[in-house]
């Protein structure tokens, strides 16, 4: 496949790397609420916020980078419901990728928590505590993440179809090369 036919190098990294960070705190998202109030439970929590912190600036870099650079051409065969509904999806998921974060960093600074990145320095407090609307921001942050998951999942079960049934090389665009 042509040089011009893949996302760059910085791209496919970032892509990667975000995918790797959102599985890790979705995960970990998913082991702590279930668990009791512990010193375990609290420094998981902390993880978790750090992979959200970590994973918007990340973010922010690849949607710099996209918006910077051409996105390689979907292969001929794909017509223009399945391009619409590609382009569609990506841009959903990069909104999701900005709102899943936010939409906790917000929930925990009403719950009256600060977010300190690494343990090393305090995020800026935008919001008081507020209790009226701490529920509704981790009903949002649970529901955005519902909709993100299934959105991934579509994406990668968009991706394995190109690659296993049309074999028209639309991986390869954002595949590392190894």
């Amino acid at each position: 496949m042509a040089a011009t036919q893949r996302y760059s190098n910085v791209s496919i990294a970032l892509h990667w790397l975000i995918a790797v960070l959102i599985i890790a705190a979705f995960i970990l998202g998913n082991i702590m609420v279930d668990m009791r109030i512990s010193p375990t439970k609290l420094k998981y929590f902390s993880y978790h916020k750090w992979l959200g912190v970590t994973v918007l600036a990340f973010v922010a870099v690849r949607l710099i980078s996209r918006l910077m650079s051409k996105a390689p051409p979907y292969p001929d065969n794909m017509g223009k419901a399945q391009t619409y509904l590609a382009n569609g999806t990506h841009i959903l998921l990069y909104v999701l990728m900005f709102a899943v974060p936010l939409s906790g960093y917000f929930y925990t600074l009403a719950a009256g928590y600060p977010v300190v990145y690494l343990g090393l320095f305090e995020l800026p407090v935008l919001i008081a505590p507020n209790p009226e609307i701490k529920d509704s921001l981790k009903e949002l942050h649970e529901i955005l993440n519902k909709v993100m998951f299934v959105l991934v999942l579509l994406h990668i079960a968009a991706a394995l179809k190109h690659h296993f049934y049309d074999k028209d090389g639309l991986l390869n665009r954002m595949r590392p090369r190894i």
